[in-house]
């Protein structure tokens, strides 16, 4: 699959930046980490970033925090220092990152805010996540909560409140209910989307400082694009 590859250095997409921790605005387009397509990841960007700017001699540090996956646009956190990273991630185990995001799907939902309970199987091979209402052999228990916030004559933007990070999870759990992500063909939508991306838009992330105990909101606005625009300017 094709991904255009003008992008905006990250340089120009950080959202926040303390000592501690770096927030970026990824691109459909991006790798979070490096993968088989040899293609640079957002982590080694931010690291040439970071040795430029602070003009740091030798290897530069930074833990990924988590995760979006290729075709996602949306806030990424990373870590500046190894505390930094290993409270994070005990604040990711006990739940209390919250993440936000925007899905613009075809379809509306048969009531307009939810909770969605599923469990997952995770297909290695496939690179796919299949849902059933109960437990499954290998399955993992996933829950989001979802509301409808705005529609277009042929779109409905969904807000989504995600409580288990999951494989594919808002991708799968949304197509489970007939609300498949626009240009997400693997999860049943009719047609790609021209740059290879999905509607998905991870559009804030909220925590607890772990070293300045202070609350953290990072929003991203979503992708340079025609329905993007249209529902961001109709929810300000």
């Amino acid at each position: 699959m094709k991904y255009h590859t003008l992008l905006l250095p990250v340089s120009r997409r950080i959202l926040y930046e303390d000592n501690h921790f770096i927030a970026v605005n990824k691109l459909p387009s991006e790798i979070v980490q490096g993968d088989k397509t040899g293609d640079e990841p957002m982590s080694e960007s931010l690291k040439h970033y970071l040795k430029e700017k602070y003009q740091k001699p030798g290897n530069v540090f930074l833990g990924v925090i988590h995760r979006l996956d290729r075709p996602v646009s949306g806030v990424v956190v990373f870590a500046k220092t190894g505390k930094a990273l290993s409270r994070m991630n005990e604040l990711v185990k006990k739940r209390e990152m919250k993440k936000t995001y925007w899905a613009l799907v075809k379809n509306l939902p048969v009531s307009p805010e939810g909770e969605l309970i599923h469990y997952l199987v995770r297909n290695e091979k496939k690179n796919k996540s299949f849902v059933y209402k109960q437990p499954r052999d290998n399955s993992k228990k996933a829950v989001l909560n979802y509301r409808l916030l705005a529609s277009s004559r042929d779109y409905h933007l969904l807000e989504v409140d995600l409580k288990t990070g999951r494989h594919h999870q808002i991708r799968a759990q949304l197509a489970a209910i007939g609300c498949p992500i626009k240009g997400d063909l693997k999860y049943g939508f009719s047609r790609s989307n021209p740059d290879a991306s999905i509607s998905l838009h991870a559009c804030k992330v909220s925590f607890m400082h772990p070293v300045k105990k202070e609350p953290i909101t990072i929003v991203a606005p979503p992708p340079n694009d025609v329905l993007w625009d249209y529902f961001e300017k109709i929810m300000k």
